[in-house]
């Protein structure tokens, strides 16, 4: 095309700006805000975090949500299968108030016997169903018995919504109760990361030298003195409880963080900024805190995320091993270890601290999967 044929009254004189080169397409934004925008993409990660907020408000308000008491004994009621009144009806929901099984005998009859044998011979309230008749030789009968639990103990109008344990006690209120004291042990854990760990290891990097190789010694002592000895210990002195735990994790819960923070803080202290800040006279105290810690917050934040879920998994295990808080107390642990010892029999009192427990673990991992990329500078788009 001729482009002196082109109207002249199509063409348009560009006028020059000064600032023009110097146009920024998009707004800046901070470390932070580009932090918060890439976790805020990470669905999973925001599903995580609406859990465990449900979860935490639960463990505040789930015990108070009926008129049961988490240490409320009755023997009459003990080992009550779920029930809730809207699911009465259904037998497939787990909810609906009766223990089932399948037994087996020599024939319809026999089988029949041992389910009402197995469900103190109320016949009652027991529903038979012949799964398999056998041949009267070799093949055995089998039949499915469903047993009305609620109406043979005279508890027509009661519900307890996950069922009772041994002594009657509302598994309900005892689920939320026992969580709210692994979230304490998980959220005092962090808080001995932040406090002492994050403090300990700041002191031991920045101040380097003889302080430094001093403060190493001490944790070199107390890394080679296991958890589990120091529980011990406490249990020695003192009792198994909450205190025998929080000092535990008060002694050595914060050495991982401690040895994060001073590798931290050995690569940046030589940095042209903390030398210019120390040129200018700034207290060594400053710059740590203003300096320092700030430009390694997002190590410790995701440390600090992760120390969690292993702070719920050890007050859990000594707990079921018996070193942790003791019955009547209610933890996951305590509710687990009793589940253990009638899951054969009652599979649901393990089953619903089990499934708590997993999915506050899961969700704080995966939360604290979603903050290590959010602080990956690599990530942000």
């Amino acid at each position: 095309m001729d482009q002196n044929k082109i109207p002249k009254e199509l063409l348009q004189p560009l006028e020059r700006q000064e600032d023009t080169s110097e146009k920024i397409e998009k707004p800046s934004r901070t470390f932070l805000q580009d932090a918060t925008r890439t976790f805020l993409k990470n669905k999973l990660a925001i599903v995580s975090v609406i859990i465990l907020f449900i979860i935490i408000i639960m463990s505040f308000f789930g015990p108070g949500m009926n008129e049961y008491g988490y240490n409320d004994q009755d023997v009459t009621r003990g080992t009550m299968p779920p029930r809730v009144s809207w699911l009465d009806d259904a037998e497939w929901s787990g909810f609906d108030g009766t223990l089932s099984g399948e037994y087996d005998g020599d024939d319809v009859e026999d089988a029949t016997k041992n389910a009402y044998m197995r469900y103190d011979n109320k016949e009652d309230f027991i529903d038979i169903e012949v799964v398999d008749e056998g041949n009267g030789t070799k093949d055995s009968a089998v039949v499915e018995a469903t047993y009305h639990v609620y109406e043979a103990k005279g508890l027509d109008d009661t519900y307890f919504w996950l069922g009772t344990d041994n002594l009657g006690r509302d598994q309900w209120t005892r689920l939320w109760k026992g969580t709210r004291v692994s979230l304490y042990i998980a959220f005092l854990a962090a808080a001995i990361d932040l406090i002492i760990g994050v403090a300990y290891g700041g002191i031991s990097g920045y101040a380097g030298g003889r302080i430094d190789n001093v403060m190493q010694r001490i944790i070199e002592v107390l890394v080679g003195v296991p958890n589990l000895v120091v529980i011990l210990l406490m249990i020695i002195i003192l009792q198994p409880g909450i205190l025998s735990i929080t000092i535990a994790l008060t002694i050595t819960g914060w050495i991982g963080m401690a040895r994060l923070v001073r590798g931290e803080i050995l690569k940046l202290k030589n940095m042209e900024y903390v030398l210019a800040s120390r040129t200018l006279g700034t207290k060594a105290s400053k710059i740590v805190t203003k300096h320092l810690i700030p430009n390694i917050s997002g190590v410790i934040i995701i440390n600090t995320m992760f120390t969690i879920p292993g702070a719920i998994f050890f007050e859990a295990f000594l707990s079921f091993i018996g070193l942790g808080l003791v019955p009547p107390e209610a933890s996951l642990g305590t509710l687990i270890n009793t589940g253990f010892d009638y899951l054969r029999i009652y599979p649901f009192l393990l089953l619903y601290p089990a499934i708590v427990i997993s999915v506050i673990m899961i969700a704080f991992n995966v939360v604290a999967d979603g903050l290590r990329d959010a602080f990956d500078p690599k990530m942000h788009k």
